[in-house]
C-alpha cells in the first residue's frame, strides 16, 4: 500500500476537486433556475391580473 500511497493520494485529491466543481455547478444552476421560476411566476401573476379585469 505504501508503494501506491502517492498515487492514491493524488486520485483522492482529484476526486475531491471534481466533486467540489460539480457541486459548485449544481449550486449555480439552482440559483439560475430559482430566478427563472421567480420571473415566470411574476409574469403569470401579471397575466392573471389582466384576465381578471
Amino acid at each position: 500500500m505504501r508503494e501506491y500511497a502517492d498515487l492514491l493520494r493524488q486520485d483522492f485529491e482529484n476526486y475531491l476537486s471534481e466533486v467540489s466543481d460539480y457541486i459548485g455547478c449544481l449550486d449555480q444552476e439552482r440559483v439560475r433556475a430559482f430566478r427563472e421560476a421567480q420571473e415566470v411566476t411574476e409574469q403569470y401573476q401579471r397575466f392573471i391580473e389582466i384576465v381578471r379585469d
